[in-house]
């Protein structure tokens, strides 16, 4: 099976949101289906048929959980060496050359990926055109509105 590449922070996010399934969640809605089944006549009784359906996401989203993580790489670029080369985790700043404009990202795995916050995803077309480039080098990257050329600032492994 193909290792997925995640982040410390991914999976660490990934961990605590399977504890809270596991330990608030589940429990929470377990004594709900129980409390409903008390009112009686289950085929009128919307609470039982809502916990159930809640009952069904938490085990399904604990069941997504534990086959990322079964699957995940982690890899902490904090402590590889920093050669100036775009990698997967680095945190990368450049330049676009037509608009002068400045954007910052980190490349993430791709259930991490998040624009808004300047996390890109390993598989996204910036970030495959970043990957193995260096501080300095000028990269193209294919957008549907054509080819942006950008240059590499800094490259940070944090």
């Amino acid at each position: 099976m193909n290792k997925v590449p995640m982040t410390v922070a991914g999976e660490r996010s990934l961990r605590e949101e399977l504890d809270h399934l596991k330990s608030e969640a589940r429990p929470q809605v377990i004594a709900a289906i129980a409390e409903a089944r008390e009112h009686g006549d289950l085929k009128e009784n919307a609470e039982y048929h809502a916990a159930r359906e809640q009952q069904g996401f938490i085990e399904g989203r604990i069941q997504e959980i534990e086959g990322k993580l079964s699957v995940a790489q982690v890899i902490d670029v904090a402590k590889l060496p920093n050669t100036g080369k775009v990698i997967f985790g680095v945190t990368v700043s450049m330049q676009n050359l037509d608009t002068d404009a400045e954007v910052t990202y980190r490349i993430v795995g791709e259930d991490e990926a998040d624009i808004k916050s300047g996390r890109i995803s390993v598989t996204s077309p910036i970030a495959r055109a970043l990957i193995g480039k260096e501080e300095g080098d000028i990269v193209v990257v294919k957008t549907p509105g054509g080819d942006v050329e950008y240059e590499i600032g800094s490259v940070v492994y944090i």
